[in-house]
């Protein structure tokens, strides 16, 4: 058994090796996860290259797109074309990598209330892509990294991000200290959470236009990123543990930025 195994793995491998992640065309990118793919496949700026699912995964996929037509593989093949690990729940999408987004762009033509998260060192795929996640949930225009710590993982971080990466801009910028200047240029507070300081996020000025400055797990803001800030902040924490990841730090000071916005429309 475990020969006949071995066999047929290397049989996949050989028939689809123009397909993994390592041989795939320098513009696409693999992406799985049905919530992933389903966006992804929604975009009308990605270019569908090769998708394949298996049986199961294919009768999901036609009551959403009934109109496409993916190849049939087993979760072998899957496990084959995919990286080590990939949760990718019988779905896979070779798709072309989505346009640049220059921060320039998407700093024209704001409304007067706006949301950007900006994360200082933060390269974890799986970190990036929930604080993604949530910035779509709570209405942000988009999420700024810089590009020399950008997640190396797109497919992981699109999975973690389940879709958000075809919905919400992911800015990559050169200079982080540079992009702060733009930002702060186009009428928004900066502000840096770092769990020393002495402002609570309830103290902070958040209407308005709001940057939400967060950085990596450990190492914090660096320096010239802190200096850039207008105010630094720390999420109260009445518990015993007073610390969060960054993803569920993301998400808290994007509620309170919400919820002061919202508050601050009522008559």
């Amino acid at each position: 058994m475990v020969k006949r195994k071995k066999s047929r793995r290397k049989h996949d491998t050989q028939n689809s090796a123009s397909s993994r992640p390592n041989s795939a065309p320098e513009s696409a990118e693999w992406i799985y996860g049905q919530h992933a793919v389903y966006a992804a496949l929604g975009n009308p700026q990605r270019h569908i290259i090769r998708l394949i699912a298996t049986p199961e995964a294919k009768n999901r996929l036609r009551e959403v797109f009934p109109s496409l037509k993916p190849e049939n593989v087993n979760r072998d093949t899957l496990d084959i074309l995919l990286p080590e690990h990939a949760v990718h729940q019988g779905i896979a999408l070779l798709a072309t990598t989505l346009q640049a987004i220059a921060l320039e762009d998407l700093l024209i033509d704001l409304a007067s209330q706006a949301i950007i998260v900006v994360l200082d060192q933060v390269t974890d795929p799986h970190n990036v892509g929930a604080v993604l996640r949530s910035a779509a949930a709570f209405g942000a225009i988009g999420v700024i990294v810089q590009s020399r710590s950008a997640p190396p993982s797109i497919g992981a971080l699109s999975k973690a991000a389940s879709g958000a990466l075809d919905i919400l801009p992911l800015v990559q910028v050169t200079n982080l200290a540079r992009a702060l200047t733009q930002i702060e240029a186009a009428g928004f507070w900066r502000i840096g959470f770092d769990g020393g300081a002495a402002q609570t996020i309830e103290e902070a000025p958040l209407n308005g236009r709001v940057a939400l400055i967060l950085g990596a797990e450990g190492s914090g803001l660096r320096r010239l990123t802190r200096e850039a800030c207008d105010h630094l902040v720390r999420i109260s924490a009445p518990g015993k543990l007073k610390t969060l990841n960054i993803s569920n730090a993301a998400a808290v000071a994007l509620y309170e930025t919400v919820r002061r916005q919202t508050a601050e429309k009522q008559p």
